[in-house]
């Protein structure tokens, strides 16, 4: 590479750094950039969204199925001991029929939740 090569190569991509510049001065004083809300931005705290808004709001199907796995760890847990202190077998069917229909019920849920 000649040195006039070398010199027309580093012109211009001090331009095309010009540009970017320009490009982020511009961005910078439309307002969006001081509009954009940085959250780990140390500053004023943002209004806290109302109850039951926002991203993080827990639904009612998010509440159902944490009852569901509780049901169905529950359950699980009641049979084996059951089954440790040599109880009955109708209770060991009981217990493992409310477990079945829990499991069940999240996995219908779940491929329900696919379409």
């Amino acid at each position: 590479m000649t040195y006039q090569d070398h010199r027309e190569h580093r012109d211009q991509q001090e331009y095309r750094g010009d540009q970017e510049h320009r490009g982020l001065q511009e961005y910078r004083d439309h307002g969006a950039y001081r509009d954009h809300q940085d959250p780990y931005r140390l500053g004023t705290p943002q209004a806290a969204p109302a109850p039951g808004d926002g991203p993080g709001a827990v639904s009612r199907g998010d509440v159902l199925r944490t009852l569901l796995w509780a049901v169905v760890v529950l359950s699980a847990v009641a049979n084996m001991a059951l089954s440790f202190a040599g109880a009955a077998a109708p209770l060991h069917l009981a217990t493992g029929v409310v477990t079945v229909l829990a499991a069940g019920t999240l996995v219908v849920r779940a491929l329900r939740g696919r379409r």
